[in-house]
């Protein structure tokens, strides 16, 4: 932990007790430290921090903890079935449907918040549709449609978007035979779309001052881009492209041309961005915005907070940005730009029902009210 920014506050945290007792443990190990001996630790803030420091200083090797505690989350979930059955489909529908399919998404990426949210909501409507099944007196193999359509219809029934891809999984794969039931995979905006106030929040954001950089920087990502929480928190430095003229960032496949003053603040924020950690090394990290934890970036529930309070609706406002992209753009453009799906991009156009190069341009130049 030499080098640190803020000394007196790493000589703060280490005369902890909690953090003492942990060293101590660790101390008490004679092989070399590594993630898999943390892991025998007692879980909890205090072994996350330290685990934060040991890989911002190179000590360990970087690991997504988020994949990590969803595979022990899963682990646990199928070992608790009792019947042999039931265990093998679980297993087999969150492992090598699931987890493998995460895998291949992320490539080199790490876990979002989202994309583990979505897993976990798949198997716990598996889970909680075969618990269902068993306090019938049924099973996946005797499930008749008629017994799938009192579930349906039942007030307590839950996750039902979930449970429709379960089941589908399962008459695929013969665990199941003769079930249908199908939900829509996609639905209109939330709410009603909201235009006049997105303009007015953007321009709000593009010259009010008196708010943090970072904040300006990810609002405006989402209020004009239609970025998603989880995708701004995991943008790096790697992202933005400085240019003698202007400043460039890529959200999908192609980039995207920043407007003044957000290219501004883009240069500032590169310069500035700092994280709020008290502990481990200076913040060579790459993200864009830094968060509490060293070396790792700002938590997805974190910026969303940070962007409600200064009265953004995330979820609204993305929607009722992507509502009026979709309107102005070609999907494949949309979908280019973006780092949507074209068919994401084409279901937002048909629901919307567009010229690019002068869009948010033309917000930074509006006048401010």
């Amino acid at each position: 932990m030499t080098g640190v920014t803020r000394p007196d506050s790493t000589l703060t945290w280490l005369s902890r007790s909690k953090v003492r007792e942990l060293l101590a443990q660790i101390a008490g190990n004679t092989g070399p430290l590594t993630h898999e001996i943390l892991d025998q630790l007692p879980d909890g803030k205090t072994l996350a921090h330290l685990r934060s420091i040991l890989v911002a200083t190179n000590v360990l090797p970087p690991r997504d903890e988020r994949l990590t505690a969803l595979e022990r989350w899963i682990t646990t979930t199928v070992q608790n079935r009792t019947d042999p059955a039931e265990r093998r489909i679980l297993h087999n529908y969150a492992v090598w449907h699931h987890l493998r399919r995460l895998r291949q998404r992320l490539g080199e990426n790490h876990t979002t918040r989202l994309q583990d949210l979505n897993v976990r909501c798949h198997v716990t409507a598996a889970t909680n549709f075969l618990n269902w099944l068993g306090d019938n007196a049924l099973t996946l193999d005797t499930c008749t449609q008629a017994d799938l359509d009192r579930w349906i219809t039942a007030s307590t029934s839950s996750h039902r978007d979930e449970t429709s891809h379960f089941l589908r999984w399962a008459v695929k794969y013969r665990h199941a035979h003769g079930l249908t039931y199908t939900t829509p995979y996609w639905t209109a905006p939330q709410g009603t779309p909201d235009t006049e106030k997105r303009w007015t929040d953007a321009r709000r954001l593009l010259h009010d001052d008196t708010l943090a950089t970072s904040d300006r920087v990810a609002g405006l990502l989402l209020l004009l881009y239609a970025q998603r929480i989880a995708t701004i928190t995991h943008l790096t430095i790697d992202h933005v492209r400085f240019h003698e003229d202007r400043v460039e960032i890529t959200l999908g496949t192609s980039p995207i041309h920043l407007p003044e003053p957000l290219g501004a603040m883009v240069r500032r924020l590169v310069s500035t961005r700092r994280g709020h950690a008290m502990t481990g090394a200076p913040d060579h990290a790459p993200w864009l915005f830094p968060g509490g934890h060293p070396g790792r970036p700002i938590s997805d529930e974190r910026l969303g907070q940070r962007l409600q309070d200064i009265g953004l609706n995330p979820q609204q406002d993305r929607s009722t940005a992507l509502f009026t992209l979709a309107g102005e753009l070609p999907a494949a453009m949309l979908a280019r730009m973006l780092g949507i799906s074209v068919k994401v991009a084409v279901a937002w156009q048909r629901a919307s029902s567009g010229d690019w190069t002068n869009y948010a341009a033309d917000v930074a130049s509006r006048k401010h009210p």
